[in-house]
């Protein structure tokens, strides 16, 4: 069993499925099955992914002020967090309208409240951190202090970037440059993705580099290794949600080499993972158990890692 400490945004989020990203105008769309309202966010989608592979947990971020905990564990969860570092600290919880299609395309309206401007309680970050195998963080500007304190502590840290602009690289310098291992959506790339990737590792030289390319795949690069290498997706069953694929991924992928520190064998789990996940509507539903994975895994690749 492995010990995360996992710390970004938990979210309200309402998923939307519609035909095509972008989305064109209709005054009033009725299509049944289609709106789903849950708890998400990707400390949170990054946590029961983890906690479902049966490692041990810590999930820190702030909500609320006044908000239940029934929000990351609501009633007929089959994974329950710990929310004792769920800190109601917020004039509100942050919220988010995402709408995807069947092209594995999003669009995301995001409302984050205050939650740029409170800072986490640094002592809590410190003393969790001690506990912790590795550190799973976003780029939310509240886990910004974790990044020195995993550094001074000699924890690997993981990063997830989300997406990737010219524009955000200045916000996000002390992410890049602090991360071991960096997961970086290609929603959002211009120019070639290997370039985009090379030049990243050598500018910032992490250990790994996930850059998630949605229903192209993936490139992954591991700098012991001395790999640059594209993998394809692989189909379990039909994609019913696309949404939080990318976390599943990440956590899964951490999962593995945290156990294994084997990236290839990692990102072939995860990519099953992922794969599996999208099959289900729901954040909480769908995750595979490292049976299941293996069995896939087999059928395959037929190396056995």
């Amino acid at each position: 069993m492995g010990k995360f400490l996992v710390a970004g945004v938990v979210q309200r989020e309402t998923i939307v499925k519609v035909d095509n990203i972008p989305i064109g105008y209709m005054g009033i769309t009725e299509r049944p099955n289609t709106i789903f309202t849950s708890t998400g966010g990707d400390a949170y989608n990054e946590s029961l992914a983890l906690k479902w592979l049966g490692n041990s947990v810590d999930l820190m971020s702030m909500v609320g002020e006044g908000e239940s905990m029934d929000l990351v564990n609501p009633p007929g969860c089959e994974v329950e967090l710990v929310t004792d570092y769920v800190l109601p600290r917020l004039a509100d919880t942050p919220i988010a309208v995402l709408f995807y299609d069947e092209n594995r395309k999003q669009q995301i309206f995001e409302d984050i409240k205050n939650l740029g401007d409170v800072p986490y309680d640094l002592a809590l970050f410190r003393e969790r951190a001690k506990r912790a195998e590795m550190l799973v963080v976003s780029d939310a500007n509240f886990c910004r202090p974790l990044i020195g304190i995993g550094k001074e502590l000699r924890k690997p840290i993981a990063v997830n970037i989300r997406e990737y602009t010219e524009e955000k690289a200045y916000f996000n310098e002390d992410f890049l440059k602090g991360g071991d291992i960096l997961y970086i959506s290609d929603d959002r790339l211009v120019g070639d993705p290997y370039e985009f990737v090379k030049l990243l590792a050598a500018k910032y030289r992490p250990q790994i580099i996930i850059l998630g390319q949605g229903a192209a795949g993936l490139i992954l690069y591991d700098k012991n290794k001395n790999i640059i290498a594209h993998y394809n997706t692989v189909k379990t069953h039909k994609t019913v949600n696309t949404v939080g694929a990318g976390n599943a991924l990440f956590s899964c992928f951490l999962h593995f080499y945290n156990k294994t520190k084997d990236s290839v064998f990692a990102v072939k789990n995860a990519m099953l993972f992922a794969s599996y996940k999208i099959g289900f509507m729901g954040t909480s539903s769908g995750f595979m158990t490292e049976e299941e994975i293996s069995l896939w895994r087999n059928l395959i690749w037929r190396d056995g890692r």
